[in-house]
């Protein structure tokens, strides 16, 4: 695992989670994502696909800015090289 771009996705979800400017759902999934990241129990190729699919969920969600969109989408990207790391 690469422990540097784990703590990096984790800083994004934190940062989203706090961003008052996008929806309130869209924060709430990035603490939920969070938590399925630090679920230390199941591999990590299944936390960060649980998290990509939750995320890829609420970012079509058309009420959702595109500056979250892009945040999201970045976030899902560094997911996906997590994954394969």
């Amino acid at each position: 695992m690469d422990s540097k771009l784990y703590e990096e996705v984790m800083y994004l979800l934190e940062e989203m989670s706090q961003d008052t400017s996008v929806p309130k759902n869209v924060r709430k999934n990035a603490v939920d994502a969070r938590g399925k990241m630090e679920n230390q129990k199941t591999s990590l190729d299944i936390r960060c696909a649980t998290a990509i699919s939750m995320l890829d969920e609420i970012s079509n969600d058309p009420n959702v800015p595109s500056h979250g969109r892009a945040s999201l989408y970045t976030i899902i990207s560094k997911l996906e090289a997590l994954s394969k790391s």
